[in-house]
């Protein structure tokens, strides 16, 4: 009798740990379209601002939305095929003397720009000034956290040398902390912006194909 609902049981359980990928990975969408629905949705401030651009043309708000994403996404295209023709250290001139000279924002947007910069394999320069480090909170020894360390800059609080390190968050690693670490506690990371990108979004799934800790 123990084996005859042992046996079911088991294969019950191998069907589960076969599925079981799967719908983590939906569940993980899921969350993802949630966050994406909350900062883009209609409700959203930016959704406001897509529907009220839309609401020139249409009534219903819905249709307004949908109409304000697409003349948005046609302006994004229309950059990319401006950027494309060779137009892009122009567009980023002008920005440079726009943007990055309002206090706050322009401080905003150059820290956002360097970060998307890790993944434009054109932007060499913002590969090489913002690089994957580990971190070893206590020393040597201690907890090891993968980092990003926008530049080399050591910064001196109360007497002692420090580095500037950006913490992702998993599974979106666009967000994070912002610590000031002693410099001995840093050391460079044998990994690329890109794994340790998909070190974040596994959630640790993914390890470090290389470590040099």
């Amino acid at each position: 009798m123990k084996q005859f609902f042992k046996a079911p049981f088991n294969t019950f359980l191998a069907g589960l740990l076969a599925s079981l990928p799967l719908i983590l990975t939906f569940i993980l969408l899921g969350w993802v379209a949630g966050i994406v629905r909350q900062f883009l949705g209609p409700d959203s401030l930016l959704g406001r601002l897509l529907a009220a651009i839309g609401l020139q043309l249409v009534e219903d708000e819905w249709k307004a939305y949908i109409l304000g994403a697409l003349l948005l996404g046609a302006a994004v295209f229309l950059l990319g095929l401006v950027v494309q023709t060779g137009l892009r250290r122009y567009v980023k001139a002008a920005a440079d003397r726009t943007i990055k000279r309002l206090p706050l924002i322009g401080t905003l947007y150059d820290a956002t720009d360097r970060f998307v910069g890790l993944f434009d394999r054109s932007q060499k320069a913002d590969m090489t000034a913002m690089s994957p480090v580990w971190c070893h909170f206590g020393g040597e020894g201690g907890v090891a956290v993968l980092a990003l360390m926008p530049n080399p800059e050591i910064i001196e609080l109360g007497g002692r040398a420090y580095r500037t390190v950006l913490v992702p968050t998993a599974p979106i690693p666009v967000g994070g902390g912002l610590l000031y670490v002693p410099t001995e506690w840093v050391k460079p990371a044998d990994i690329g912006v890109e794994q340790l990108s998909s070190i974040y979004l596994s959630m640790g799934i993914t390890p470090p194909l290389r470590q040099n800790t």
